[in-house]
């Protein structure tokens, strides 16, 4: 199967894939932001999946169910602590946790937001080069993922990402 990376505006919880990932905190509190719409559009069972699971480290990712959502799975990125911001080193291993549970799981298609650029209060820019940096990476090993989205919500957040998307593959 062919490997694409694909650059879309619009929001996460309306897609039609795999798994969606949500940018979330270690404590599996679905608040605001990317966890308020998945919350709210995906149904009560997530948060309490998530309360199940419990605490994860930061940087980790863990699984539930899509609830009510088109995806059948909810990734949950934890790049942050409740209340905190996201880190270069915790951005970068929660989107490889992320993509390492899809691939634990077999699954073809997954769809990320920017991580930690809203709430968590990390750069654009800086979020586009890390989490695109790690899913190239991650595309040179074996994995059942054929297609990883990144669903931009704002106009700016897209552009700044297609134009990292656009620097990485003139510097292929």
């Amino acid at each position: 199967m062919a490997k694409e990376i694909i650059l879309t505006r619009g929001d996460i919880t309306d897609m039609d894939v795999d798994a969606i990932v949500n940018a979330a905190n270690n404590d599996l509190k679905l608040g605001a932001g990317v966890a308020g719409a998945i919350r709210r559009k995906g149904g009560p069972s997530i948060q309490e999946e998530c309360d199940r699971i419990g605490r994860i480290p930061v940087g980790e990712a863990a699984v539930t169910g899509g609830g009510q959502l088109k995806a059948r799975y909810v990734i949950h990125a934890a790049s942050m602590s409740l209340g905190g911001s996201t880190t270069e080193e915790s951005l970068r291993s929660s989107t490889r946790n992320s993509l390492l549970r899809a691939r634990e799981r077999g699954l073809k298609s997954i769809a990320f937001p920017a991580i930690g650029a809203g709430i968590g209060g990390f750069s654009i820019r800086r979020c586009a080069e890390i989490m695109m940096g790690e899913v190239r990476q991650f595309l040179q090993q074996p994995t059942s993922l054929g297609k990883i989205y990144f669903v931009l919500f704002g106009e700016d957040t897209y552009r700044v990402f297609n134009t990292v998307y656009g620097e990485m593959m003139e510097g292929q």
